[in-house]
């Protein structure tokens, strides 16, 4: 349930991006997505963003249109501080961690929660696996055992190349 619910709110964060990139270029949502394929299967395939970047630069610059003025500007940063696939996988994970655990947890746990998540999500490294080592910060703050990360370490790896589908996919709506 845990890893359906994260899959879920990753592909409505695509769903979203293509709509955005509609909305402010008219471009299809299809022109979109076949513009940047070859980069997210670069993505699912090395879990990193970083790693990623050379050829969502490409991409951007010669299928979808980007100036490499802007390209060169906003995807390195967006590698480097837009993890909302990872930022939405903290706050699942640890709302499951807690569940798991049997705890309540209050509106102002789960608030903090969303910044917690949010601010660690930006200090995250472009490397796979480093959303579960923020993650720690993010169970502490609101009180969950960090033992709990044992239940979703054996799904972390897959779910982080569809977490980097997400950050890359993002990087290249906003440029």
């Amino acid at each position: 349930a845990y890893a359906i619910t994260l899959l879920i709110g990753l592909f409505i964060m695509i769903i979203i991006y293509t709509f955005i990139v509609k909305a402010f270029t008219g471009k299809s949502p299809r022109f979109f997505i076949n513009g940047i394929a070859p980069a997210q299967l670069v993505a699912f395939s090395t879990s990193s963003s970083a790693a990623t970047l050379p050829v969502t630069m490409e991409r951007v610059e010669k299928h979808l249109g980007v100036d490499k003025e802007v390209s060169s500007f906003v995807l390195p940063i967006g590698a480097t501080i837009n993890m909302d696939g990872t930022s939405l996988y903290q706050a699942v994970a640890a709302v499951f961690i807690a569940q798991a655990f049997g705890m309540d947890l209050s509106i102002s746990t789960q608030l903090g929660i969303i910044v917690t998540a949010t601010l660690a999500s930006i200090g995250a490294a472009a490397v796979p696996s480093a959303g579960m080592i923020m993650l720690v910060i993010v169970l502490g703050q609101a009180g969950i055992p960090e033992a709990g990360l044992a239940l979703i370490f054996a799904v972390d790896r897959p779910l982080d190349m569809c977490r980097t589908i997400t950050n890359i996919t993002g990087d290249a709506t906003v440029s």
